[in-house]
């Protein structure tokens, strides 16, 4: 999660499969429950309500979540676990996912791993290649140069996504929400803001490497239980 091309292909990808749907309904559902139903105090969710939002979500899909998130229920409990491992050409990923049943994530990601010719790795073998930052996509709403905002709303850097006009601010995880404030009284429209984790040495891959790295990818988009998920590129 570094580079345009793989910024783009993941929300282009999510978007095609046809199970956004229910990964942002899972997201809400554990927001609410660790958080509360108020967006106002509860960041996680208003993250998660946005990006319903954007992505067209039904209105009764996210009551529904909400309603599963607030009050008991017969469904097994969603648990937040991250795996580690190393993709197509030794690129390192992170993959954050909730699920009601571990056996089967597990079981389903390593498959992936596999057949695209990476492997699933242990509990830290590839966490020290990440450091944990604040992400923030935002686009501007008049004329302003994009490192003059990085500078101004606390940001240690900005970078291109070359996709509508979207720039991404990488601060320190404390700062996600002063720099998404700053930037939105300096009129950018911040499209997400979230805690992300980025490479410290990113892999250079040519053009045949990033389409192998592509179709990882949307093998791991295609899983139900990947939330997101942190690439070494």
């Amino acid at each position: 999660m570094g580079r345009g091309w793989v910024h783009g292909h993941r929300m282009e990808a999510g978007a095609k499969k046809g199970k956004l749907f229910t990964k942002i309904a899972k997201e809400i559902t554990v927001a609410v429950k660790i958080g509360g139903v108020n967006p106002d105090g509860n960041p996680r969710l208003r993250v998660a309500l946005k990006e319903a939002q954007k992505n067209s979500m039904p209105k009764d899909t996210v009551d529904r979540a909400i309603k599963r998130g607030s009050g008991p229920s017969d469904e097994a409990a969603l648990e937040e676990i991250t795996y580690e491992g190393y993709a197509p050409h030794g690129v390192a990923v992170l993959i954050e996912t909730l699920t009601d049943n571990r056996n089967r994530t597990v079981q389903d990601l390593r498959s992936i791993f596999t057949h695209s010719g990476g492997n699933l790795g242990e509990s830290g073998s590839v966490l020290w290649i990440f450091d944990r930052i604040a992400s923030v996509i935002a686009k501007p709403l008049k004329a302003m140069d994009p490192e003059e905002a990085a500078i101004m709303a606390g940001a240690n850097e900005v970078e291109d996504l070359g996709e509508e006009g979207e720039f991404r601010f990488i601060a320190d995880p404390n700062d996600l929400d002063k720099v998404q404030k700053l930037l939105a009284e300096m009129n950018w429209e911040v499209v997400k803001g979230e805690i992300a984790f980025k490479s410290k040495t990113p892999a250079n891959l040519n053009a045949e490497q990033e389409k192998d790295l592509e179709e990882f990818i949307d093998k791991l988009h295609d899983n139900e239980d990947v939330k997101k998920f942190h690439l070494s590129v």
